[in-house]
């Protein structure tokens, strides 16, 4: 399953299968997290929920780390507070991409590549694939 990620990953990209090989070397953690979320694709959204039937944004992203062996805070404020911030620019397929709301983390997804996302969005919603959808996020690294 994780060479079909990497494949995944890499398609439609110019970026070298050498470089997405490094990068998933250097955050195994990480491409096993986006793996783990996309296999809860479909999973309803429930306030507080942190798997494995049901997740909101936060539980998502510390059920997917946990299970790819990294622990990570309950909210998606301390899980902000404990990642390596980096830019977008530096962005890797693992990361955690985080949406602000006022001084606070509104909302967490786990970076698959691409401009999107693995996230909980709503209540109403399920777990899903997304387009990142504004400019105004940013990324963190569970170290």
């Amino acid at each position: 399953m994780l060479f079909f990620l990497l494949i995944f990953l890499a398609a439609g990209t110019a970026t070298a299968p050498t470089a997405q090989a490094e990068s998933a070397a250097a955050a195994p953690y990480g491409i096993k997290a986006v793996a783990v979320a996309a296999s809860k694709k479909g999973a309803p959204y429930a306030y507080g929920a942190t798997g494995p039937k049901r997740f909101d944004c936060s539980g998502l992203t510390l059920y997917a780390f946990r299970k790819a062996g990294r622990r990570l805070p309950r909210t998606a404020d301390q899980q902000y507070e404990h990642t390596q911030h980096i830019s977008r620019s530096d962005r890797e397929p693992g990361d955690l991409v985080f949406f602000p709301k006022g001084v606070t983390m509104g909302h967490v997804g786990i970076y698959a590549g691409h401009d999107r996302i693995w996230h909980a969005p709503r209540p109403g919603t399920r777990v899903r694939l997304e387009r990142i959808w504004t400019g105004s996020v940013r990324y963190g690294r569970a170290t």
